[in-house]
């Protein structure tokens, strides 16, 4: 873990900020109050850090000052605010202090609880700031989901995280994981949940967003995490809302013709569905966080090969803390209301029928299927070869205990779980467990089990301890 040497208490954090005659800027708070700005207030000392404070409340005068928008708590608003607002204070300020000064501009956009106690509560805060004076700007922005039920206690948690994003910019810059940790400082993950976070500016040009994603989920500051084929972060909502999903969980390891088939598959007997918009289906590649541990530690080289691979042929990764597929489930239920669907191997449906996996759940493997399958769920199942006796296993001969076999039969008859007909039957034979072991032996036929920019990348950044085939001899 990770040593801090930096203050924690949030009145010393912001006054620690009020005494830095180095910082000034702006502070630009939509919904739920100016409760960032007035921690800066009320500690003394603010005249040496605030240029300004706004609460463009109204949304006619928000459009006025930062342009139309459709979503006044999305990133798209929050871009605007630290634009408008960075670029006054440069303007006005640079030349009367700009060399003694490094200029920000703090803003967030936040829907609380309502009076109805019946929204989702959440919003998106963040900083731009230059490190030192005449620097080229820096950002960071997140997006959080406040959990407690009451509007103040709302209002005190997110003024807390907004301080702590203001002291993390100022002093912990140069150590982005430990200023990710630090945006809990004075509260838990009960209260905030950080979904999604972002840097960028030359102080970051060197950080890798995965990394930063993976790191939200391993220390707990969010139980999923989602980037693109390009790196770049998602937030969850943005990607999911209102959307079909198909996922895929696997440990990718690396990507193989195998994973794209079951997810080709898969995609096709979906987008086939009645209740399916074919051209709404957002496909997900999940890897868990108990498939990235080893040994308790996560590996990052190992991790950032497989983001590569998975990225090379152009898949969306969510990194998650769920375990177990009812969860998994629940956690995409809270963005869409539309069909969701996983998709497994034979032998992965068989695990998911042992009972020994629910001991922790009062109604067992009972109550962890009707969590699966409410609202919908659908499992597409991808037959699996058995490597030893050569037997394709899938749901006309899966092995469940007896007292399970009605259990199953009532889920295929409802459509809940149903088979994958339109596979390639070449890709059977294709295990991942067994290219790991020919990449790191040198034995080249590994290549033809996955695609060709796969292949390219494992080689030429020698992914998984790979070992080039010894030369022909002469």
């Amino acid at each position: 873990m990770i040593q801090r040497e930096h203050v924690t208490d949030t009145h010393q954090k912001a006054l620690r900020v009020n005494l830095d005659n180095r910082r000034y800027g702006t502070f630009a708070e939509i919904g739920a109050g100016q409760e960032v700005a007035r921690w800066f207030f009320r500690v003394g000392g603010a005249a040496g850090t605030i240029s300004k404070t706004i609460s463009a409340y109204d949304m006619k005068v928000s459009d006025a000052i930062y342009g139309e928008c459709s979503r006044y708590v999305s990133r798209d608003r929050l871009d605007a605010m630290l634009e408008h607002e960075h670029q006054l204070n440069l303007e006005r300020l640079t030349r009367v202090r700009g060399d003694d000064t490094a200029f920000f501009a703090f803003a967030d956009t936040v829907v609380a609880q309502n009076y109805r106690g019946t929204n989702h509560c959440h919003g998106w805060l963040g900083i731009r700031f230059q490190s030192r004076p005449h620097d080229e700007d820096n950002q960071i922005v997140l997006h959080l989901i406040m959990k407690d039920g009451e509007n103040t206690l709302q209002q005190e948690a997110l003024g807390i995280v907004g301080v702590n994003l203001v002291y993390g910019a100022c002093f912990l810059y140069n150590e982005p994981e430990l200023l990710l940790e630090s945006l809990l400082d004075g509260l838990t993950t009960d209260r905030i949940e950080i979904d999604m976070i972002d840097f960028s500016g030359i102080e970051f040009r060197q950080l890798d967003k995965r990394v930063m994603s993976l790191r939200l989920v391993q220390m707990g500051l969010s139980k999923a995490a989602m980037f693109g084929p390009d790196g770049e972060v998602i937030q969850p909502a943005d990607a999911l809302r209102k959307k079909p999903i198909l996922v895929e969980r696997g440990s990718f390891r690396p990507v193989c013709h195998v994973n794209l088939d079951m997810v080709r598959a898969a995609r096709e007997a979906f987008s086939a569905a009645d209740d399916v918009d074919a051209e709404e289906v957002v496909e997900i590649m999940e890897i868990t966080m108990s498939n990235l541990r080893k040994d308790g530690d996560i590996d990052l080289r190992d991790f950032l090969a497989r983001a590569d691979l998975l990225g090379a042929v152009g898949k969306t990764v969510l990194i998650s803390d769920y375990y177990e597929y009812f969860r998994l489930g629940e956690y995409l239920r809270h963005y869409t209301t539309e069909p969701v669907a996983i998709t497994m191997g034979g032998m992965s449906l068989q695990e998911l029928f042992d009972e020994k996996h629910y001991t922790s759940l009062d109604g067992g493997i009972l109550e962890s299927f009707g969590r699966l399958f409410k609202n919908n769920l659908r499992l597409y199942i991808y037959p699996y070869l058995d490597p030893d006796t050569g037997r394709v296993l899938d749901l006309g001969n899966l092995k469940v205990a007896k007292e399970l076999q009605h259990l199953l039969k009532h889920l295929v008859v409802r459509g809940r779980i149903m088979p994958l007909q339109n596979v390639d039957e070449e890709c059977l034979h294709i295990f991942s467990r067994e290219i790991l072991k020919k990449i790191a032996s040198g034995d080249s036929s590994w290549e033809e089990n996955v695609p060709a920019e796969v292949s390219r990348l494992i080689k030429e950044r020698e992914y998984f301890h790979y070992r080039p085939s010894p030369a022909p001899e002469r």
